[in-house]
């Protein structure tokens, strides 16, 4: 049975896992240090078949800060991501994945920024990846410091810019994500949940590399393509015909009329998807001529 939380809290972590065990108690270890303590940490278990529940229910026993919950069957890992922020009661919400690891400062260096200033919605830390053992390989810039006044200014940086979709790892405002529709099952679905958020108020990228990506074998960058991340993002999706790039296109043009905006940003921020066709349209003729594309049978659902 999952803790509840019992007190009033000012962050809430999300960690969805699928068989972690791996990596999951140096995650676990690097949250847990953090220099800001007023935190909830619940892991959503996306019914894993090895060592996962046996270490969380271990590490919750030990911290009264973990609410473990435990999936009866795999949703999927957009799905198990959106759980977490479903589950959380604190005003503030971050993501952690099983293999990353976070420096003890970054809750505390984010949730200052937020604090101070109102209009911005996400703060986040730059970025270095890992290998497998923890070793660094090398520093990666996201350039996703959206600070622009206009959300058309915003919307059209991040689609110049976004590649290696590390942000979301980030601290956001728990409001913000709420006017959002999260992830979605298809495949760069967070690529349109950060234009969400970049529609809904500013992005500030912390100058420190506090944040440390592992790149290890089951790990959905190691899916070079959208179809091979068809079976990542939904396990139960049986279609014979699959449209990852008009999925992607259709759901930033529904994001921008969802957005609260008025109607010339919403115009600018249409014609600013001219930056997506120039780099991905080829896609969407692509997904025309192989419908009938097989379904990968590697998965790992977080």
């Amino acid at each position: 049975m999952a803790q509840e939380a019992s007190r009033n809290i000012s962050v809430s972590i999300g960690l969805p896992v699928y068989n972690g065990e791996r990596f999951l108690e140096s995650t676990l270890d690097s949250l847990l240090v953090q220099t800001y303590r007023d935190f909830e940490l619940i892991i959503c278990d996306n019914c894993s078949s090895d060592r996962t529940e046996s270490i969380c229910r271990s590490y919750a026993a030990r911290d009264a800060r973990i609410r473990y919950y435990r999936n009866s069957v795999n949703i999927g890992a957009p799905r198990n991501f959106n759980r977490t922020v479903e589950l959380a009661s604190g005003g503030f919400f971050k993501w952690a994945a099983v293999g990353d690891l976070v420096a003890p400062q970054l809750i505390e260096r984010c949730l200052a920024v937020l604090e101070q200033r109102p209009e911005v919605v996400l703060c986040y830390p730059k970025t270095r990846l890992i290998d497998e053992s923890g070793n660094p390989l090398r520093d990666y810039d996201d350039k996703l410091d959206l600070q622009f006044a206009t959300p058309q200014q915003r919307l059209a940086h991040l689609l110049w810019n976004l590649h290696m979709c590390n942000a979301p790892f980030g601290l956001f405002r728990t409001a913000a994500l709420r006017q959002t529709r999260l992830f979605g099952a298809f495949p760069d679905s967070d690529h349109v949940f950060l234009a969400e958020i970049a529609l809904l108020g500013r992005v500030v990228e912390l100058p420190e590399r506090l944040f440390s990506r592992r790149m290890f074998e089951n790990s959905a960058v190691k899916y070079p393509s959208l179809y091979d991340r068809l079976a990542f993002v939904d396990p139960g999706k049986r279609r014979q015909w699959h449209f990852p790039h008009w999925d992607l296109f259709l759901a930033h043009l529904s994001a921008i009329q969802r957005a609260p905006l008025s109607w010339p940003e919403r115009l600018s921020c249409y014609a600013k998807m001219h930056i997506w066709l120039r780099q991905s349209g080829a896609g969407l003729i692509q997904d025309l001529v192989q419908p009938f594309r097989p379904r990968p049978t590697h998965v790992h659902h977080a």
